[in-house]
């Protein structure tokens, strides 16, 4: 049994290719839980294999898990920050008024702290003068910019300009909005970390790119393409989209693609562990296990730490 008087929720976080789906799903299901998804681009219909969905890993011992939070966007829609906590705390209390428990799972920083340090958040409108006066300006200008910014944004999750120009107008609309007020349930956070070894990480994130190459995830950008989808839109995605639309409209090779793409991912998940390192600075505390440990190991330490 759960302490619920201690914990109301757990948070499974760590870098891309570390095993995280595959440790809170048997978790979800030996306690009765559903999973809350914390991936930016897993929102994203029809986005299956370029953000790593597997929903096969949802079914345990031939049961269902469920999940939230996956696939209830449409491809080119620009889903937020915002929209991640109005719609994680919908998941969150519905989970609970089921008897349910609900588990978090996923390596977006800047979701997951937005949810368990309870920023206040609201929808926040274009600024066109705003983005007019940064449309000149690099990426490490931007970056620069929304550096000197509150602690939600950082680096870790702009990695288009047009995402960095997004987040320096929502949190200029913060700071020209301070009376803003959201009333958020309470959490009680377990937070497991799933630790990999850094070379194990670049073994296992560049084996799984070719295997999603395999499996089709050109076709994917492709169909998205010829769906409809802007490429504009899927650049702005960054990681896997980015480099497959340019190689799909043929502004870079295939070799090329890969090469900058398999960087890319490796410099990502480097920078999902450096957000991971911040919030453990700023006082969350994140009670590690090893990928390189059993499913059923790390199940018990989580285990012992609830019943804690």
């Amino acid at each position: 049994m759960i302490n619920s008087n201690k914990y109301n929720l757990i948070v499974v976080l760590g870098p891309t290719a570390s095993g995280k789906t595959a440790l809170a799903v048997p978790l979800a299901h030996q306690l009765k839980g559903e999973i809350i998804s914390a991936d930016s681009r897993q929102v994203y219909r029809k986005m299956d294999l370029g953000t790593g969905k597997d929903l096969e890993d949802y079914v345990v011992e031939g049961h269902q898990v469920p999940y939230h939070l996956i696939d209830i966007a449409d491809a080119g829609h620009k889903y937020n920050v915002y929209e991640y906590q109005r719609d994680f705390f919908k998941a969150f209390e519905d989970i609970r008024n089921r008897g349910r428990f609900p588990i978090m799972c996923g390596g977006t920083g800047m979701y997951i702290e937005a949810v368990l340090s309870g920023f206040k958040m609201i929808q926040v409108p274009s600024n066109p003068n705003l983005r007019k006066g940064l449309e000149d300006k690099s990426l490490a200008e931007l970056t620069s910019i929304l550096s000197s910014m509150k602690r939600l944004h950082n680096k870790a999750e702009v990695d288009t300009k047009k995402r960095a120009v997004r987040a320096i107008e929502i949190e200029t609309y913060y700071q020209n909005h301070p009376e803003i007020e959201v009333e958020l349930p309470e959490l009680r956070p377990l937070i497991i970390g799933v630790n990999i070894d850094r070379e194990l990480r670049r073994e296992k994130i560049t084996e799984r790119l070719r295997s999603r190459l395999d499996e089709g995830m050109v076709d994917e950008v492709k169909k998205l393409l010829d769906s409809g989808v802007n490429a504009e839109d899927l650049l702005y995605y960054g990681l896997e989209y980015k480099y497959l639309t340019q190689y799909v409209i043929g502004e870079i090779s295939f070799e090329h693609m890969f090469e900058r793409l398999n960087i890319a991912i490796h410099q990502f998940a480097k920078r999902q562990m450096t957000w991971f390192r911040k919030m453990e600075r700023s006082g969350f505390e994140i009670h590690w296990v090893d990928a390189s440990e059993s499913i059923e190991s790390r199940l018990v330490k989580i285990k012992d730490l609830l019943n804690g």
